[in-house]
């Protein structure tokens, strides 16, 4: 079933010229809505349970209470929209924290306004998007010790790792490979086991850089 329009999204920036600029962005955009801004974490997860979201953007750098505290807290509270971290910290353990604690997105502030919009609307599509310069960083920090051509996958575990890359939930990965939500659980747990991560989003993270098509 596909999603009804305008897809609605909350901003949280402790900068008020951050919060106007990337809005306005937004404001041009028929099928984005800004629905609500605020300054701190605290007040996002009043925000967020009043408006229902389909995405809350949150910078990572806020005081008291900074970005990644605030996305353990929707997440523990049972937000299920989509969080996108937009942030100036390119660290690869920053990137690694939030998308290990639930964020769908991880892009930094310098990127130019149309392709910001573009990753947007990829990640309200299901995809997981990083910004392009962080991936390379990110693999190698989640590198394991074998090296990519020493991971011994099947093909079909393969197959479930490139839906995983695309952010499909283990659902839609069965009807895409015509196969049940109970098979593609266990190729995603022999995925983990064999690249030796902890999450499905640190190696669809590897993936993008290591995975041959």
């Amino acid at each position: 079933m596909k999603h009804p329009l305008p897809y609605t999204l909350l901003l949280v920036d402790d900068h008020p010229l951050m919060r106007r600029g990337l809005s306005q962005l937004l404001d041009l955009e028929n099928d984005l809505q800004v629905v609500g801004e605020a300054s701190n974490g605290a007040d996002a997860l009043k925000m967020y349970i009043e408006l229902a979201p389909d995405l809350v953007i949150l910078d990572f750098n806020m005081p008291m209470m900074n970005g990644l505290e605030t996305l353990k807290k929707l997440r523990q509270q049972g937000y299920l929209g989509k969080i996108l971290m937009y942030t100036v910290s390119d660290a690869p353990e920053d990137v690694r924290e939030s998308l290990r604690h639930g964020a769908d997105g991880y892009l930094l502030k310098d990127m130019e306004p149309e392709e910001i919009i573009v990753q947007i609307r990829h990640m309200l599509e299901g995809e997981l998007v990083v910004s392009h310069n962080l991936t390379q960083a990110l693999a190698r920090s989640l590198r394991t010790p074998s090296p990519a051509s020493d991971i011994d996958l099947t093909s079909r575990e393969r197959d479930v790792l490139r839906w995983m890359v695309a952010g499909l939930s283990n659902k839609m990965i069965g009807n895409k490979l015509g196969i049940t939500e109970g098979t593609v659980k266990i190729h995603v747990k022999n995925v983990l086991h064999k690249t030796g991560f902890r999450s499905r989003v640190e190696a669809a993270v590897w993936a993008m850089n290591h995975l041959k098509t």
